[in-house]
């Protein structure tokens, strides 16, 4: 009786070989990773699949891999990978003789996938999957304007309000017109103010 004949066997095979691919995109191992997970992908599809269902279920298993590469290098936005990602599932538990074979490969290529990540303890991390979410604060000091300088000038400015507050309405600040909020104070028209803070494009004013 072979490994894979038991679920428990084509569980641990599916984790170590999901672990070692994906821990390719994640680290850099000189494709070394990405040569065992492969193989062992291979050992894995090789023992169930027939003449028939070959080409359509490595057609899915490649299929993904090459959504969640091509989400990482252009899209980024990770709705690609995760559609990538679910084919690649499906692609190891349809060949599975049994649901609750194919069950427990499914959830061995999630695990395997998670704990590719640990590899980055140990070896060079790669930044392609780090591209697929935005690491750094949108913060000034990095480069980024998190809020309009127009805006963010105006604090301490002077003004008049053009329209009752109740507690939002429109001021006239430097002979332009701003949408502006009250801490809770309601203001008439023609009524003296000035900006206490600025949150994005959020005016805070206050009676003078």
């Amino acid at each position: 009786m072979g490994l894979l004949a038991l679920p428990a066997g084509g569980f641990f095979v599916i984790l170590l070989a999901s672990s070692f691919l994906f821990a390719e995109l994640t680290v850099k191992a000189k494709g070394i990773f990405a040569v065992i997970g492969s193989g062992l992908f291979i050992y894995y599809f090789s023992y169930f699949l027939t003449d028939q269902a070959s080409q359509w279920i490595v057609l899915l298993l490649v299929g993904g891999l090459i959504l969640i590469i091509i989400d990482g290098k252009l899209f980024t936005t990770g709705v690609i990978a995760i559609l990538g990602f679910i084919l690649m599932i499906v692609a190891c538990a349809l060949p599975a003789p049994s649901l609750l074979y194919g069950m427990l490969v499914a959830i061995a290529f999630v695990i395997g996938t998670c704990g590719s990540f640990l590899f980055k303890k140990w070896l060079p991390k790669r930044d392609y999957l780090e591209k697929l979410t935005l690491q750094d604060r949108l913060s000034s000091d990095k480069g980024y304007v998190s809020m309009n300088k127009d805006y963010r000038d105006l604090v301490g400015k002077q003004g008049v309000t053009l329209t009752p507050f109740h507690p939002v309405g429109t001021v006239n600040i430097n002979g332009k017109k701003y949408s502006a909020i009250t801490d809770g104070v309601f203001l008439e028209e023609n009524v003296p103010v000035q900006v206490v803070s600025v949150d994005g494009t959020r005016i805070v004013i206050d009676k003078i």
